[in-house]
């Protein structure tokens, strides 16, 4: 009998998709499933699961076994602290042998798991620990200071946290539903005020293979990169839980990017399925020589923003294949894409592609009535019964592809990050010498867009002065999260309701 893996056209994909095909894919079933059972437990033992490349250069190889194993130890020693089932564990960890085991470890056992950014501040690691407001804490161990600044039990993952597992059974059945809350997820920047989790259950990994199937391309046989922070949605469920349930050997990558670093771990773990945010590609772009690695890529892919017409021709150059497209949101999932490996969907440069199957995409006008072909709207998804917005501006063309023509509200996508202009305001107010405070963002050659702050301060405009507020931001919210431009101003632009006025302030750079 086929699966859903072994067809790779657009045509098959939206023949033979059915929601029961999806779930032939797993051993679980609508009643009884866990994701951690069905990324690794399940497959052979000795086979490499996750390869990490580190910055450091102490890049290392996971296999399925040591992931079982590791797991198990984290779900006994869980079980002994008394917590009960639905209860949080926050993990902030990169990439190692430690995140795995405890993101894992803590689904096994019936808790929720909560990957978190690394570079979170003090500030932007409270919000979310207000938010979700888990038992446990798993830090990182570069970042010793952040444990006192909440008030969660905290564990370090030094190099003492492995050993002290050693003693836990290496042993674990799962006993979960597919109804229990397995993970709840921060995306990398809302439009809401604050952060607020979206929630997963474990039938999670079932809706998201969608996505591996059609929008990174994913197949038996691959070997599959992700270079994304698994405390995001990309580098998470399609670089992560997606590729390990269909037992699909997988890499990522550790420590501060370098894009030389990636071409080189991409020959030396002879990838064939790249998935990538758009900056990724650019600063491979950026690189002397790219071409004197010796590469096996067939199928790549990029998501976080849109991909600038000339990288999309350098990549095509340098690796003999087009980049397709990845869309969707934290919220809704991917709903259009340009299906990695399908021979009868040409990529055309700028589109986002088609809608996925099971997606009911479209592009209303301000009268909730379907736009005409290149009429630009907004894109909705029919959930339900109503459409639910994602938020974007769109187009479709005579051919069906769809086009992304902006955010729909202030949301700031800046090198593949997605930041919150309401948060980053939030906190440059707390500088004791700013009033007034606007964000957006404003185009960059490289990033996309950059954050740009108008600050109203009784200090005057300096560069010193400028340096100081961007450290504050940084420092307490995300090292990627803060303005990279920064203009005092008397005032600022308000609405009649005597709101900020963003819209006003991204006419005038523009």
């Amino acid at each position: 009998m086929q699966r859903l893996t072994d067809y790779t056209s657009y045509k098959d994909a939206h023949k033979f998709f059915t929601k029961d095909a999806l779930w032939d894919l797993f051993h679980g079933n609508r009643d009884n499933l866990n994701i951690a059972y069905e990324c690794i437990d399940r497959h052979q033992s000795t086979r490499a699961a996750i390869n990490i490349a580190n910055s450091n250069g102490n890049d290392q190889t996971i296999t399925f076994g040591d992931l079982s194993t590791w797991s198990n130890r984290v779900a006994n020693w869980l079980l002994t602290k008394g917590f009960q089932p639905g209860n949080r564990v926050a993990i902030m960890l990169e990439p190692s042998l430690e995140f795995y085991a405890t993101l894992f470890g803590v689904m096994k056992a019936g808790f929720v798991a909560v990957p978190l950014f690394t570079a979170f501040g003090s500030d932007g690691l409270s919000s979310r620990l207000e938010d979700c407001k888990p038992v446990l804490l798993i830090l990182d161990p570069e970042k010793p200071e952040l444990s006192s600044s909440n008030n969660v039990e905290t564990v370090i993952a030094d190099p003492n946290f492995l050993k002290s597992l050693l003693r836990f059974e290496t042993t674990f059945t799962t006993s979960t539903t597919s109804a229990d809350m397995a993970m709840y997820q921060y995306t990398s920047g809302t439009s809401r005020a604050l952060p607020e989790a979206v929630k997963h259950h474990h039938r999670a990994i079932v809706t998201v293979m969608i996505a591996a199937l059609y929008a990174t391309g994913v197949r038996p046989g691959d070997k599959y990169m992700c270079p994304s922070s698994p405390a995001w949605g990309h580098g998470l469920w399609h670089g992560t839980l997606a590729p390990l349930a269909l037992g699909i050997e997988i890499s990522t990558y550790a420590g501060k990017f370098d894009p030389e670093k990636l071409l080189a771990v991409i020959e030396k773990f002879e990838i064939t399925n790249l998935s990538a945010a758009a900056t990724h590609y650019r600063m491979m772009r950026n690189i002397n020589n790219p071409k004197k690695y010796s590469l096996r890529l067939k199928k790549l892919s990029f998501t976080g923003e849109p991909l600038d017409t000339e990288t999309a021709h350098w990549a095509k150059q340098t690796f003999g294949h087009d980049i397709c497209s990845i869309y969707g949101s934290t919220e809704v999932g991917v709903i259009i894409a340009n299906y990695p490996g399908s021979d009868d969907l040409p990529v055309k440069i700028g589109a986002l592609g088609k809608p996925l199957p099971g997606c009911n995409v479209s592009i209303l006008d301000q009268h909730g009535k379907n736009c005409q072909v290149g009429e630009i709207g907004e894109i909705m998804l029919w959930r339900g019964d109503s459409f639910f917005p994602v938020k974007d501006l769109g187009s479709i063309d005579e051919d069906g592809y769809y086009f992304h023509h902006g955010r729909a509200d202030d949301v700031i996508i800046s090198a593949g990050w997605t930041m919150s202009a309401v948060e980053i305001e939030d906190i440059l107010l707390k500088h004791p010498d700013i009033t007034e405070a606007a964000v957006i963002g404003v185009p960059d050659v490289q990033r996309g867009k950059i954050v740009k702050a108008f600050i109203v301060s009784k200090r005057p405009e300096s560069i010193a002065f400028n340096k100081e507020v961007q450290s504050f931001v940084r420092d307490r919210l995300s090292r990627h999260e803060y303005p990279r431009l920064i203009k005092s101003v008397n005032e600022l632009p308000k609405t009649p309701a005597g709101k900020v006025n963003r819209r006003a302030l991204r006419e005038q750079e523009n």
